[in-house]
């Protein structure tokens, strides 16, 4: 058994044995799939076990792989958070991070655009269009995405103890109404008045189970149901088909995408707000990742997006405080980020109760 394994040789085997394929892997890492699979070849060699079994069709893992994945995450993790904490990382060119902003029209889209503005020429930034937090968390802890944004409430306890977080929106939440609704005539609905109606809120989607739990929550005790279980809807074009077609009322936040004969009504009574966090895998270091997060400090500060209106709501576990900054050290100038840890909600009321 060697005394000393690189850390590149552990990375190569986790990006296979996530994606199960060594061409997928090698994209992921942004190393050629000869290199990468000589470092696979290499690290088999220096421990004297064989870790997947090829064929033409499939990549599969043996035994030995399995035993050895959960050792290969806990170095991993390890090694970045000891790069993070003492600044290392070197002087050579960055890897392309790649940001998770859910859709065109969002507060992740608003961040990215500044950060954009504070980086260096050579950094990139690259977006990517992922819907639900959920399922992008899962996307993170995998390394195929870097950094995403979303209700960090809702997520598996399990899964947002290897990440980190940073609070950067209380979205005021709305409905989306046909033009032709009986409220849609209102500039703000108030919850009460939605009793009876039902509303699509992604439910069976799995990759938005934290959206889904939020409106059940809100939903509860106030006589509004919740949509049947629709199968996932991907992009602008086909939910605004969808939508149309079975003349669903959706519960949305105030930034949301335009959809043609309908309209976006706050909702009050009390305000209900979606809290929207930033989040990124526990121990990731790039100066991309600093200007989102001071750039998000940024914008909040500028435009309130931190203020919740006196008696707002929140879900659960946030409302209790229950969700804690999982943020660490930022240098590199973002030490601005720190504006958006410190959010006061002592206004803020706790849900409703079902009954």
């Amino acid at each position: 058994m060697p005394q000393d394994i690189e850390p590149r040789l552990l990375r190569a085997f986790v990006a296979v044995a996530d994606e199960l394929h060594f061409t997928r892997a090698a994209a992921r890492l942004y190393v050629a799939q000869q290199a990468l699979s000589r470092d696979v070849r290499r690290l088999e060699r220096e421990l004297g076990v064989e870790l997947f079994v090829r064929t033409t069709r499939q990549v599969a893992l043996t035994a030995d792989a399995e035993r050895l994945l959960p050792y290969a995450r806990r170095v991993l993790v390890a090694q970045e958070e000891l790069v993070a904490a003492f600044g290392g990382g070197g002087a050579g060119p960055q890897r392309p991070l790649v940001v998770d902003i859910s859709a065109p029209m969002s507060t992740g889209n608003e961040v990215l655009t500044e950060a954009r503005g504070r980086i260096a020429p050579e950094v990139e930034l690259v977006a990517h269009f992922h819907s639900g937090l959920t399922g992008a968390a899962a996307e993170l802890l995998a390394g195929r995405l870097d950094v995403s944004f979303g209700r960090v409430g809702g997520l598996d306890p399990a899964v947002l103890a290897r990440l980190e977080h940073q609070l950067v929106r209380y979205e005021r939440m709305a409905v989306v109404l046909r033009e032709d609704h009986p409220l849609a005539r209102l500039p703000e609905v108030p919850l009460d008045a939605l009793a009876g109606e039902t509303l699509y809120a992604a439910a069976g989607n799995a990759a938005t189970t934290e959206w889904t739990d939020l409106a059940a929550q809100l939903f509860a005790g106030r006589g509004i149901v919740m949509a049947e279980p629709f199968p996932q809807i991907e992009g602008a074009e086909e939910f605004t088909r969808v939508v149309a077609k079975r003349r669903w009322s959706v519960l949305a936040s105030t930034v949301f995408i335009s959809m043609p004969g309908t309209v976006l009504r706050p909702l009050t009574g009390p305000v209900p707000l979606s809290p929207v966090s930033m989040v990124w895998r526990r121990g990731l270091r790039h100066p991309g990742l600093d200007a989102l997060r001071a750039a998000a400090a940024a914008l909040g500060a500028a435009g309130g997006w931190l203020d919740a209106p006196p008696g707002s709501w929140l879900p659960s576990p946030e409302a209790a405080g229950a969700i804690t900054s999982g943020v660490t050290k930022v240098t590199h100038g973002a030490e601005a980020a720190g504006i958006a840890e410190s959010a006061q909600v002592e206004t803020l009321t706790a849900p409703r109760a079902p009954g």
